[in-house]
């Protein structure tokens, strides 16, 4: 398959088809068409072939998907077929949540080590995890093949460890700090900024209560 330029919009919903096809493959269905797709996402049936048909197309015509076949398929795309080897910087309430949900694992997330600057965890263990002080940082990251960190600090602090990061090899970031990071263009930053998660919410909150109160 010859490689070309996907759209972010695209790349956004492949985790939901999965998510839906994991979904179907529990309650035991086999084949899906793009309608019957289209009805349970919220997607029109038409984007949902131009989506896949980025990717080759996986279905024939009368006869629908095979939702086990998608949702491998989908999987590798993401990269799913492959094992992560993941450390969280930030032991927080933030931090020990994200080491305590047992679903990364199941995705290929594996998460082993975590770090934090608060002496008052030294020792303490997340799901078997030990809590390492920041100065373990860089010698940890020599001693393993670290592909993902998770940031989860105060953004005073997210810039400089974020460097630290990078000259430890690590290529991809996950941050929850309150900032965007200036990284080199080869290090891949997916940034969640759980407030302004927040405020769209309360947007559309907001706009659908202004709508109500016109009719």
């Amino acid at each position: 398959m010859e490689e070309k330029e996907i759209s972010r919009a695209v790349i956004k919903r492949l985790p939901r088809y999965y998510r839906y096809l994991g979904e179907l493959l529990d309650n035991g269905v086999e084949r899906i068409s793009s309608n019957e797709l289209s009805d349970r996402m919220q997607v029109t049936a038409s984007q949902i072939r131009q989506d896949l048909n980025n990717f080759g197309g996986f279905g024939q015509q009368g006869y629908g998907y095979n939702v086990k076949y998608l949702y491998h398929e989908i999987g590798k795309i993401l990269g799913l077929d492959k094992t992560y080897n993941v450390i969280i910087v930030g032991a927080g309430n933030l931090g020990q949540a994200l080491a305590n949900y047992v679903r990364f694992e199941k995705r290929g997330f594996r998460v082993i080590g975590m770090f934090d600057v608060n002496t008052q965890l030294i020792g303490k263990k997340v799901r078997g995890i030990e809590i390492r002080m920041l100065d373990e940082l860089m010698p940890f990251l020599a001693e393993n093949d670290i592909q993902i960190a998770t940031l989860t600090l105060p953004k005073s602090a997210a810039e400089e460890v974020a460097v630290k990061l990078v000259e430890g090899g690590v290529k991809a970031i996950w941050n929850f700090a309150h900032t965007d990071l200036n990284l080199p263009e080869d290090v891949v930053v997916e940034n969640v900024h759980l407030s302004e998660s927040l405020m769209q919410l309360s947007y559309n909150l907001t706009s659908r209560q202004r709508e109500k109160h016109k009719k």
